[in-house]
């Protein structure tokens, strides 16, 4: 068979990314709509949400070590399929708890980015990788920018079912693209998956992001909220100790203890608590009414425009992250990317009086976060052999999640700590935007940190020994 040309290969992988990432966030918009339609109360409509995310943490790492085993672009298939299902049972679904259902097997789909990058490390030349995976991490959350500003009109106009028969058809056409003419994958990790370490792994995340997410609405000494917590942690240190003891790791604990690794996560942390709280409290933001102190009543449909300025920036700087990384080194954008980041939260909790100065910040955001995201999966491929480039950036991935999960909660009991009649107060906000400064500081401080390299993206690609099609030998027993 001859072989398929970088650019489809890359072409394939954009029309993946791309669905997922407006899976995203089409359904945050239009929650009150939902919660009307489906019958239901804010706080199981907040599940729609939750349990997407929850599904992406848990799966993410799993599915990257899998495609690290089996072949990426395998499993990058079976991501599709699993978005395709999910984007079908919620096109038809009728009621919110299988709306919720649907959206947890579109979770499935969150392991389409690091097997993305993946498929990039082996397949392009090598001066090409640092610039591909600068535009398909960028567009993770460009498609989160533009599924909040086309969600409103969407259901306006179609039904809030349309949300996701849209999708589906994008599932459709890229996973057939994906069976006709993605590559059978060259680099592969003999083993087993760590049955155990998996379900710890789940187990903690989950008992995490419901602790996190609902600690709001419980109350962050409640019991249950508390309970969660100590769990997570409990169960987190159970894990470690079983991927220290295992031959056979799901997550390999020295890669992670790597400087250039560990770094990266702790800015991917940081920086998920700035941009998914954003994106989660803006909307609201700026579709109160003036009255209230703040805000410029706009409706659902023009409040995801706000959003415009941050997806076009994050697209750009997708595209030229990759040349400025060859000129100055991955670590000196991340750098500037977290620099910038900062000025967008000081406007926002100090001068956000004016529809101009929400789009100024957004553009701010998006450039400063678009070469964050893309300097950071540059940083990670670099950083790990080829047959752990799914793992590694699935945990990176995962830890961004987390981060959003954590920034969102912490959002959410500041802004609501100040609620007068049930609607929070312009100061209420204001500190919110701040902490999200300071968080974007930290990650700044947090960049200085990463070890220095020239040019991380153009490290040589190994291919492993491993041939292709070969019978992967089963693992040790453990």
């Amino acid at each position: 068979m001859a072989r398929v040309s970088p650019r489809l290969t890359f072409a394939v992988l954009i029309l993946g990314v791309s669905t997922y990432s407006l899976l995203q966030s089409l359904v945050n918009p239009v929650l009150p709509s939902l919660e009307r339609d489906l019958h239901t109360t804010q706080a199981t409509v907040t599940w729609v949400l939750t349990a997407y995310l929850l599904s992406a943490s848990v799966f993410t790492p799993i599915l990257g070590r899998i495609g690290d085993m089996v072949g990426k672009e395998r499993m990058f298939i079976v991501t599709l399929g699993a978005l395709g299902a999910g984007s079908l049972l919620a096109a038809l679904s009728s009621s919110v708890g299988v709306l919720i259902l649907a959206r947890v097997i579109q979770g499935i789909g969150g392991a389409v980015l690091p097997l993305a990058f993946g498929i990039i490390r082996d397949e392009l030349p090598a001066h090409k990788v640092g610039g591909a995976i600068g535009v398909t991490a960028a567009l993770t959350a460009v498609g989160g920018g533009l599924g909040i500003v086309v969600g409103g009109p969407v259901v306006e106009s179609l039904g809030w079912h349309w949300l996701f028969w849209f999708p589906l058809i994008m599932c459709a056409v890229a996973g057939v693209a994906a069976v006709m003419w993605l590559p059978a994958s060259g680099v592969r990790t003999p083993g087993h998956v760590n049955i155990p370490a998996a379900v710890l792994l789940s187990a903690w995340l989950v008992a995490l992001l419901v602790g996190v997410s609902e600690g709001p609405a419980w109350g962050w000494g409640s019991g249950r909220t508390l309970g969660l917590l100590v769990l997570s942690v409990v169960l987190f240190v159970a894990w470690m100790a079983r991927e220290w003891r295992s031959s056979q790791p799901l997550i390999d604990m020295k890669m992670m203890r790597q400087p250039a690794v560990w770094t990266n996560n702790l800015v991917a942390l940081l920086v998920g608590v700035g941009l998914y709280a954003n994106m989660a409290f803006l909307p609201a933001f700026v579709q109160t009414s003036p009255s209230r102190g703040y805000g410029f009543a706009s409706s659902v449909d023009f409040s995801g425009l706000f959003l415009v300025p941050l997806a076009v920036a994050m697209f750009v700087t997708g595209l030229v992250s990759g040349r400025a990384s060859n000129r100055i080194g991955a670590k000196a954008v991340l750098i500037i990317g977290t620099v910038l980041s900062v000025v967008p939260f000081v406007l926002l909790a100090a001068a956000a009086h004016a529809e101009w100065v929400v789009f100024v910040a957004m553009g701010f955001l998006g450039t400063g976060f678009g070469l964050a995201f893309s300097a950071m999966s540059a940083l990670i491929v670099a950083a790990v052999p080829p047959e752990q480039t799914g793992v590694a950036s699935g945990m990176n991935a995962n830890i961004r999640t987390i981060g959003g999960s954590i920034g969102a909660a912490v959002m959410a009991s500041i802004v609501t700590s100040s609620d007068v009649h049930g609607v929070p107060t312009a100061a209420g906000y204001s500190h919110g935007f701040a902490v999200l400064g300071v968080a974007a500081a930290l990650a700044a401080l947090a960049a200085l940190l990463v070890p220095r390299t020239a040019k991380a993206d153009q490290r040589p690609v190994m291919v492993s020994a491993v041939p292709v099609g070969a019978q992967l030998a089963p693992g040790p027993h453990e």
